[in-house]
């Protein structure tokens, strides 16, 4: 047990000063944390790191599908529903067959084996694209379609894995019997989703402590995705649903307390987990290559050239059609969604970064059969999806910024961020203007003593001063926002002056702590103004 905990040490070490030498080097924290992985795992020495597939399906898994649900909006899931579902059912089917056909013919595989292999390359992973593409000042469409690509894709991929390696166990597959089950299990698993977002709102209603939501808010996603799982599903649509149902309801009912904790609680946890994974993942290389050693190496390397090859072509031949034959063929689609800027397809093409999902479903793969001969080339498709992984997270992660400046999207990005923060301050002083009428009519009605009265109207006057105006092109702010490094000086001041007062025993240590606390309220609310103002 000292051992495991040691070993965690050293992951949390390797993790930490990676991050730190991704925000050095400016790039993305997952790149880094796999490079970093794949050369500790040939240190001698360092303790081996065996990722476990279950835990990744089961326990690392759902927390991150349900945090991506949560943070998605619900109306721009659904307004962009249409592209969603040809990338997460549509290009994930059309990649397995690609992949599929290309292992059989090119590669000699069995077609069994080959749709096993397309089912676990084809999606796209749910956290890395998103994590390098926020990066980039991206419009924000592009960043709508790849978030919910990614939050659907995981189960189309799963269904298909599951159809695929049942017909290499039995050697036989209805393509009717499957299509009927793929509907049912996505119809069975939205519903389901939504009913465990509608109790998991209720009973953190009920509670009203913020401990006890955010445990419940922990519990969710383990709910939602177990159950279906455990029935033969996928588990990822119904923990999917279940986010997006407490990403639109929840506003009004989770209270202010909670959302403050619990946005820390889910960064940190969400930062964690994809740190850990990516590293993980790393760790692996050494393993799969000393089960890879039974097959010549240029064979191994041949094979991952080719399948990422497929991966990445297969999904610009789906996106482009996919984009402009629909458009084509439907003019009530044409007329409602115009077409988008080619550059844009062009983004969505090439964002195509395989993940750690795909890695554990292919160490989730059955060493024998049933009459316990062993998988057929399961050590080949274990190190060729780990081979897609690196290519496509390195390869496309490092090349997709010197892309999206050629074609110039991040101008377009940041036009859209000063549209968005010009639309942000009007509703802030939309909601000032008739929070202040109620507040004239609470006061005439209620007869509030006068010193009451000229508080409650001095904080308001004090809100509606802080408002920044609409920012420019050139990126210039209001005194709020550009003062921010003052504000951020004066509340140090405050904040050394306050310690003073604690060390001279003139207050106690719960009195610092709360005047402690205002202080880094009013730095956060700072810090939240800065960051989302347009660069």
């Amino acid at each position: 047990m000292i051992e495991g905990f040691f070993t965690f040490l050293l992951i949390l070490t390797a993790l930490s000063a990676s991050a730190i030498v991704a925000r050095k080097l400016a790039l993305a924290p997952a790149i880094v944390f796999l490079l970093v992985g794949i050369a500790l795992a040939f240190v001698p020495g360092f303790p081996v790191v065996e990722l476990k597939p279950e835990g990744v399906l089961l326990l690392v898994l759902p927390p991150l599908i349900y945090s991506a649900g949560v943070s998605m909006s619900w109306r721009e899931f659904k307004a962009n529903l249409q592209p969603i579902t040809l990338l997460a059912i549509g290009c994930v089917i059309f990649t397995t067959c690609a992949v599929a056909g290309a292992a059989h013919w090119i590669l000699g595989l069995p077609w069994g084996v080959g749709f096993v292999l397309g089912a676990i390359v084809s999606p796209p992973d749910v956290v890395a694209p998103l994590a390098i593409a926020r990066r980039l000042n991206l419009p924000h469409r592009i960043l709508v379609i790849l978030e919910g690509e990614g939050l659907a894709n995981d189960a189309t991929a799963l269904i298909l894995y599951r159809f695929a390696v049942l017909a290499v166990s039995t050697g036989t597959f209805s393509l009717t019997k499957a299509s009927e089950s793929f509907v049912a299990i996505v119809a069975c698993e939205v519903l389901f989703g939504i009913a465990v977002g509608w109790l998991s709102l209720r009973l953190r209603q009920w509670s009203r402590d913020p401990r006890v939501e955010i445990c419940l808010s922990l519990l969710t996603p383990y709910l939602a995705f177990w159950v279906p799982e455990h029935f033969g599903g996928s588990g990822v649509l119904a923990t999917v649903a279940a986010g997006l149902y407490v990403s639109w309801n929840g506003p009004l009912l989770i209270s202010a307390a909670t959302r403050l904790q619990g946005v820390f609680f889910w960064d940190f946890v969400i930062w964690l987990i994809e740190g850990v994974l990516f590293l993980s993942a790393g760790f692996q290389m050494r393993l799969l290559m000393e089960k890879a050693k039974a097959t010549p190496l240029n064979e191994v390397l041949a094979a991952v050239a080719l399948i990422s090859a497929i991966v990445i072509v297969a999904r610009f031949l789906w996106v482009f059609p996919g984009t402009y034959l629909t458009r084509a063929f439907s003019k009530r689609l044409s007329k409602r969604d115009p077409t988008p800027d080619w550059r844009s397809v062009v983004i969505i093409g090439f964002t195509g970064i395989r993940g750690v999902v795909s890695l554990a479903v292919a160490l989730a793969l059955p060493v024998a059969l049933p009459d316990g001969s062993d998988f057929p080339h399961r050590d080949l498709i274990l190190f060729v999806s780990f081979g897609v992984i690196c290519v496509t997270l390195i390869g496309i992660g490092l090349t997709l910024p010197l892309l999206v400046n050629v074609l110039g999207l991040s101008k377009h990005g940041h036009a859209e961020a000063i549209h968005e923060r010009e639309a942000e301050i009007t509703a802030r002083r939309n909601i000032l203007h008739a929070a202040r009428g109620s507040l004239k009519t609470i006061i005439a009605e209620r007869n509030l003593p006068e010193s009451l009265a000229r508080f409650l109207e001095a904080r308001h006057e004090t809100r509606m001063r802080a408002l920044p105006d609409p920012p420019t092109e050139e990126g210039q702010h209001t005194p709020a926002t550009k003062g921010a490094g003052l504000v951020r000086e004066m509340i140090n001041i405050e904040r050394k002056l306050l310690h003073k007062l604690l060390r001279e025993g003139q207050i106690t240590d719960e009195t610092r702590r709360r005047i402690e606390r205002d202080l880094d309220l009013e730095e956060a609310v700072v810090d939240n103004r800065e960051k989302n103002a347009p660069l």
